[in-house]
């Protein structure tokens, strides 16, 4: 177990990007096809975080061709390249899972103003 721990440890990231829950953000994701490797972007709105530490995971949902597709990301994956926030939602909850019965404009977040 202590050999575990010191993996995790080495591979968690010195500055876990910043963001909250009804955030847009855009995942940039190294993916590998073949010998190529290149980078993805997931853009869409966090929907929940779950856990902390090492084992952090958060969940992003977008709506592609008329199709709700979700993915969730490891915060210390060495997968992440990085991850940018497009803008700040407001809400009041911690898991907008109610999202996922949404259409339309009543799938939105209102945006938090400074």
């Amino acid at each position: 177990m202590d050999i575990i721990k010191k993996i995790q440890l080495e591979n968690m990231k010195a500055e876990p990007p910043k963001f909250n829950v009804g955030d847009t953000v855009k995942v940039h994701v190294k993916v590998i096809e073949g010998k190529k490797e290149r980078i993805q972007i997931f853009e869409g709105i966090v929907l929940k975080k779950q856990n902390g530490g090492v084992g952090e995971t958060f969940t992003v949902r977008k709506i592609s061709s008329g199709y709700g597709v979700e993915r969730t990301f490891l915060v210390h994956s060495p997968k992440i390249e990085k991850v940018e926030i497009v803008r700040h939602g407001k809400v009041r909850r911690a898991k907008l899972n109610y999202l996922r019965d949404r259409v339309g404009k009543a799938a939105k977040v209102k945006e938090k103003r400074a």
